[in-house]
């Protein structure tokens, strides 16, 4: 295994007692000639008026801001456009490493103002530069987490970043892993060097992620400083980097508010496998199309669970023998919290009906209706009696149909081809993607494909025992659980939901992230919910996240008064 960033360079995060003593960058940090060439610009900037509530904003909007020195050219043709065809795209040279910059009036000049920093690549897709703000737009400020932050003065950014799936201009492949990681914190880097220019505080950035864009959120509060990135962010010019390689600058963040991430990926096909024929929902559901590799992989799940060494909440270890029972108390004050929030709110009572509303955006809505056979509450108490498990799983399973098996890792196995798994995330520039899992690479059976045992003749452990091999530390740079706990420099606020008819990724992914996240010592709030009766998406408790981030923003205090850190 090469370790990652190792060129000579030392791979060691910095500790919280380092990070907190450097300079507030920007205040008081001296630029190196390649950091001028990333200084903020004040005045160059559109206004723009939008209405929130009723009422007009004005709002001066920072356009394309390229937030590194050396970006990445990408190809004009990028896949992703209507019916699965190409997209155009303007900006070659930087729409990947751009950010748009919105700053409502109640802000301009607010040097203490929160940093909304969002990102919004779903599926771990490489996100060209987009802007949620957009002039004569109305927001409800209930509903729109962008109506909100411009309502509460936040600066609201945009964050571009490339992942899988974005052709460089070359034909090769830009966006591996860790791409999506190391431009988020090359953006937080941007933000510290001109600190003192630009509205809003680097100190108090809150970043926003829905799905892939949670798993990157999340990764990024977790890693805050660690130098293992600093090789990476030096080869794009990220602010920060000096001539000799060092890091000058922080990039950890204030907070994380991530929904449902898919993260931990080099673990999550055996937590999918595990939690799905446990009590055997993919034979229930008739969602089974490779039984074989579906025991083999949930196999697997046992003995890393073990491995976290996770204590929930009354300090009994979470296991895989008692991750059931922890996800069903999980499912439980899902409930209870919403019953309680509302006295409007029900849950149908048993043999009652559950009436599920779906569709994506331009499809129109459709309605079904599904038994209620799995939960049972006593509504004038807001108490829920009990939760049948098995047929819980089964109802998650029936309104959303389970993903294939492997559910992360699928290209090249049983000749698979196609699949739209993050198979494409990992492997060098130059190919189109290699297996990261130790099942999908022994069991790879597509010839010429470059990828496992087939074709290179080595086992996962043999290959990534090679001193030249960086795949797994691809697998390792983006996963949260690699760094919570560690002396990376964690966010220290943390809001995550997690729907309870989310299919899309092991509900054991983000009970264990929660463990994680309580049990280090940095983490002073921590926020983590299974949201109830909701699929898999985010930004749905607009009113309930915006009171969580400005409560801990208040207790923090003033950015500019004393050094927190961020």
């Amino acid at each position: 295994m090469a370790l990652a960033g190792s060129l000579a360079l030392a791979a060691v995060a910095v500790p919280t007692s380092v990070a907190g003593a450097a300079p507030v960058a920007g205040r008081g940090h001296t630029a190196d000639p390649q950091d001028a060439t990333l200084a903020f610009d004040s005045v160059a900037y559109t206004t723009i008026t939008v209405t929130v509530d009723g009422q007009p904003v004005n709002v001066r909007w920072y356009k394309g801001i390229c937030y590194v020195a050396k970006p990445v050219a990408a190809a004009a043709q990028q896949p992703g456009g209507p019916g699965g065809g190409s997209t155009t795209i303007p900006d070659t040279a930087c729409g990947y490493q751009s950010m748009n910059v919105f700053v409502p009036e109640s802000a301009f000049g607010d040097q203490r103002a929160p940093v909304y920093f969002a990102v919004n690549n779903s599926g771990w897709k490489a996100s060209y530069i987009r802007a949620s703000v957009t002039a004569g737009t109305s927001y409800n400020s209930s509903t729109s987490n962008v109506g909100a932050a411009l309502k509460a003065g936040y600066v609201f950014v945009d964050v571009a970043n490339r992942s899988r799936g974005l052709i460089g201009a070359d034909g090769w492949f830009p966006g591996k892993a860790p791409a999506a990681v190391v431009d988020a914190k090359a953006a937080v880097r941007y933000l510290r060097l001109n600190d003192a220019t630009m509205p809003g505080s680097a100190e108090r950035i809150v970043v926003n992620g829905t799905s892939g864009g949670g798993a990157l959120a999340s990764i990024l509060g977790a890693s805050g400083n660690s130098g293992e990135y600093t090789p990476y962010l030096a080869a794009i010019g990220a602010a920060g980097i000096d001539a000799k390689g060092r890091s000058t600058l922080r990039d950890d963040v204030f907070a994380v508010n991530a929904y449902c991430p898919i993260t931990d990926l080099g673990h999550a096909d055996a937590a999918y496998e595990w939690l799905y024929n446990v009590l055997d929902t993919r034979n229930r559901t008739g969602s089974n199309p490779s039984p074989q590799d579906a025991t083999a992989i949930a196999a697997q799940f046992a003995a890393y669970e073990k491995s976290l060494g996770l204590r929930n909440p009354d300090g009994t270890p979470l296991t895989a023998a008692t991750m059931l029972d922890t996800i069903r108390k999980e499912v439980i004050r899902s409930a209870e919290t919403y019953l309680k929030a509302n006295p409007a709110h029900t849950i149908p009572p048993l043999g009652g009906i559950f009436e599920i509303t779906s569709g994506g955006p331009g499809t129109p809505p459709t309605t079904k209706s599904y038994v209620n056979d799995w939960i049972d509450v006593d509504a004038s108490a807001g108490k829920v009696r009990s939760v049948d498990m098995a047929k819980y799983l089964v109802f998650v399973a029936t309104q959303a149909t389970l993903k294939t098996t492997p559910a992360f890792d699928a290209v090249g196995v049983n000749g698979n081809t196609t699949s739209g798994t993050e198979t494409d995330l990992f492997g060098p520039p130059t190919q189109k993607y290699l297996n990261y899992t130790e099942y999908s690479w022994n069991h790879n059976d597509v010839p010429g494909d470059g990828s496992g045992l087939d074709d290179t003749g080595l086992t996962w452990k043999q290959y990534t025992a090679k001193k030249s091999t960086t795949l797994d530390d691809q697998v390792h740079l983006i996963d949260p659980m690699d760094f919570v706990g560690t002396s990376a420099d964690t966010a220290p606020n943390w809001y995550v939901r997690h729907g309870t008819r989310d299919r899309d990724t092991a509900f054991t992914v983000s009970v264990n992230l929660d463990r994680a996240l309580a049990a280090d010592p940095q983490v002073k709030s921590l926020n983590y919910q299974l949201a109830w009766n909701q699929p898999h998406a985010g930004n749905y408790d607009v009113p309930e996240a915006m009171a969580w981030i400005d409560g801990v923003v208040r207790k923090a205090g003033n950015p500019l008064t004393a050094r927190h850190k961020g």
